[in-house]
């Protein structure tokens, strides 16, 4: 279950689908569902969603539309189990609400929810950025009400699963011991080196060969660091007069608000920047295709990551498992995996200044860092890899449960 299905279960759902013969049930939203290509050999059930303007207590409007997800989606299990399917296990992400009558759908069900991000008011992104972050008492009280529906469910849980050492360290004391810390996997055959790589994008053609700047996000946002990205183009633009940076990322909210004054955080520091930056060689080319996004890591001189306390993107280990030197933000989410000048550098997040000089480092004197970049690599190989550790673990996970 995820509102987004098949969101972070993609690979293991195939997986147990396809190589292990389990029957999988996919459920999300049912707008979610239609808009997504079918995954072959597994059942996928919507439950209908509308968002209604909540009249209750400011603190609870979040929770009212969990709620009423949680009962819709207690109405597509209920069907389920009336045309005689008992999952023996139910994988959820709690989110949205889809979680919180599992329990009185399936009552002896193994439940495992899976832990992306538990809120709080220290050591993670809220109040993080000053810059667009000034919260209120109230800000404060509405974000503890945020974790009432991860806590409902965990509470009727057999097991918790988190992606990351700091993901699971964000929950309660309590509930610490009964989480699983296992990534959901990168597909290191795939994400890998290419020296003969080409990436081609409308009149862009770029190899490995060219001096590139490579920086993705889903949205471009301040919570990607994408504001500190743009205030060290100049610098760099300046240094390295070859270099061409194509920037991946559409131009929606993936996480906080849109930019006050401006319709998108691209056009707000595209206007902050003014004539400082060579347009000609800086490309915003949206959102990619995978295989576009995987060539594009493949030829990239440098690769830059930037973001809050908040979940680590895949992207950035798929730019490791591609090759890159990732330039990233020190912050803990990144920490867990980029150790600085052994695999990767790092940089405080808002010092731009500090951004450009790596940068132009790894620009400038791509030799110095090839034993970087294979370390990279080797990272994601040793601790990372769908095949060989994180699907055999979550597989275990499952097993260790129906014992």
């Amino acid at each position: 279950m995820h509102q987004n299905f098949p969101g972070q279960f993609l690979h293991l759902s195939v997986h147990l689908a396809r190589n292990l013969g389990w029957r999988v049930v996919g459920m999300g939203d049912a707008a979610n569902i239609a808009s997504r290509k079918t995954l072959s050999h597994i059942t996928t059930v919507g439950y209908p969603h509308k968002k209604i303007p909540a009249t209750g207590h400011i603190y609870l409007r979040d929770m009212e539309d969990q709620l009423r997800q949680g009962q819709s989606a207690l109405r597509a299990l209920l069907r389920l189990r009336e045309r005689g399917f008992t999952p023996h296990i139910i994988c959820s992400h709690p989110g949205w609400g889809e979680s919180l009558f599992l329990r009185e759908a399936f009552p002896r069900s193994k439940i495992v929810t899976y832990c992306e991000f538990f809120y709080g008011a220290e050591n993670r992104d809220f109040g993080f950025d000053p810059e667009f972050s000034h919260p209120s008492l109230d800000d404060l009280c509405r974000l503890r009400l945020r974790n009432a529906v991860h806590l409902l469910a965990m509470e009727t849980s057999d097991h918790l699963w988190a992606s990351s050492q700091w993901q699971s360290s964000l929950l309660p004391h309590f509930q610490r011991p009964a989480c699983s810390v296992i990534h959901e996997g990168i597909d290191t055959s795939v994400a890998c080196p290419d020296p003969n790589a080409q990436f081609r994008h409308q009149y862009l053609h770029l190899t490995a060969q060219d001096s590139v700047l490579t920086y993705v996000a889903r949205n471009l946002e301040p919570y990607r660091g994408f504001h500190t990205f743009m205030r060290s183009l100049p610098e760099i633009m300046e240094e390295n007069p070859q270099t061409q940076v194509v920037v991946v990322g559409g131009d929606d909210v993936s996480y906080g608000t849109r930019p006050a004054g401006s319709e998108n955080w691209r056009t707000k520091m595209l206007a902050e920047a003014g004539t400082n930056l060579p347009l000609s060689r800086i490309h915003f080319v949206g959102k990619l295709p995978y295989q576009d996004y995987l060539s594009l890591l493949q030829i990239s001189s440098a690769h830059v990551y930037l973001t809050y306390p908040f979940v680590l993107s895949w992207s950035c280990l798929e730019a490791m498992s591609a090759g890159c030197i990732v330039i990233a933000s020190q912050t803990p989410p990144v920490e867990e995996v980029i150790r600085h000048g052994i695999n990767g550098l790092l940089v405080d997040f808002f010092d731009y200044s500090a951004l450009a000089r790596q940068v132009s480092a790894a620009l400038q004197h791509p030799d110095e860092f090839l034993a970087m970049r294979k370390e990279a690599r080797k990272t994601i190989e040793n601790d990372y890899d769908l095949h060989r550790i994180c699907l055999p673990r979550q597989v275990a996970m499952l097993r260790s449960l129906m014992e």
